[in-house]
């Protein structure tokens, strides 16, 4: 063999060294995350006045509206279907001591006990950044051995961790798809704003839930250990003050920075409100997030109230209502509202909220 041919050889070897490292690092590319517009997917959770789920319900019990026009239903289900499921969970530091051990042994009783064998799971942690886990697996040992690994430390970039984690939940293999988010705090530490995140979820068919563990904020001073304050992470080369994209076919074209904590700086983005520990969780940033998706935001008083809030997570994924039906609108890319109603005007009906049309 020539030398020439040795030195591309030896290239070729370390660049696939190097791309097997990088897909171990970051879940691989997903599908683009759009709704269809042929088939509009709603799951709907119908409760009575006291807040229980409504079974036993047809496909005439339902209305669905669209711009507040009434759509054909062609698709209908009141079975329990397969889930793919993302889990967040906080580890910032003031997640530390007994709220992490709380929230793990919800975690794997959510794992091992709440969800069905044919469904599968991934996990992301997030503290100063969002940290992928473990990728789709039915394996409720190995999504359990992951879990033990995490520890507490650092700040909150809870919108990146959302905004990462979404995308990866839409190349789910089950046509439910949805996401637990589990936080003590505030974000502190994102690049990506409430408002980007909030337009991301609105476009896709995910399912969003928050847990929000809204303590003393004195308590969770002592336990959240001393940070120093922190820089933004650097920009792409090639993209000064653009956001710091985490999968980059989907980031916008930016425009504009933003530092950790809030505040604003000239070209659009913004500097920081708040050096330290985490705040007291934001229950109206969480409903943000959840709302428009047909999922919702529960917010319990200590981390001991975690196991009782996922139980309840799961149990609404096993009972929900699957609806579809045909778009007529064009390809617009503009948002189009959505509207479930059922026959019983004394029930409650959460669904998701529209889409867009691109």
């Amino acid at each position: 063999m020539t030398p020439r041919r040795v030195a591309l050889t030896a290239a070729a070897v370390l660049a696939a060294i190097g791309t097997l490292s990088a897909q171990q690092q970051r879940p691989s590319a997903p599908a683009p995350f759009k709704s269809g517009v042929e088939l509009i997917n709603v799951t709907a959770t119908v409760s009575d006045a006291t807040g229980r789920f409504v079974s036993g319900l047809t496909k005439d019990d339902f209305t669905v509206f669209e711009d507040d026009r009434p759509q054909e239903i062609s698709y209908f289900s009141a079975d329990r279907v397969p889930v793919s499921l993302g889990l967040i969970v906080d580890t910032s530091g003031s997640m530390a001591g007994e709220k992490m051990d709380d929230a793990k042994s919800a975690l794997n009783r959510f794992v091992y006990d709440l969800l069905d064998e044919r469904d599968e799971v991934f996990l992301y942690r997030f503290s100063d950044h969002p940290m992928f886990i473990q990728g789709w697996t039915s394996d409720r040992d190995s999504i359990s051995r992951a879990i033990a690994r995490i520890m507490p430390n650092g700040g909150t970039a809870l919108y990146d961790a959302v905004l990462e984690a979404a995308p990866y939940a839409a190349t789910g293999h089950n046509q439910k798809k949805a996401l637990v988010l589990i936080t003590d705090g505030n974000d502190t530490s994102s690049i990506a704003s409430l408002r980007e995140v909030r337009d991301r979820l609105r476009d896709g068919e995910v399912l969003v839930y928050a847990v929000g563990i809204d303590g003393d904020e004195a308590d969770d001073r002592l336990r959240q250990p001393p940070m120093r304050p922190r820089m933004p992470r650097p920009f792409p080369p090639g993209r000064p003050g653009g956001r710091f994209p985490v999968f980059p076919q989907f980031s916008g074209a930016g425009g504009g920075g933003q530092f950790p904590g809030g505040g604003q700086f000239p070209g659009g983005g913004q500097f920081p409100r708040r050096i330290g520990g985490d705040m007291r969780v934001n229950s109206t940033a969480l409903h943000d997030l959840t709302d428009d998706s047909g999922g919702r935001t529960e917010i319990v008083r200590t981390a001991r109230d975690l196991d009782p809030a996922t139980t309840s997570i799961a149990d609404e994924l096993s009972k929900q209502y699957a609806l579809g039906y045909s778009a007529t609108g064009q390809k617009d890319g503009r948002w189009h509202s959505i509207r479930v109603e059922v026959r019983n005007h004394a029930y409650r009906v959460r669904a998701r909220r529209g889409y867009v049309a691109s």
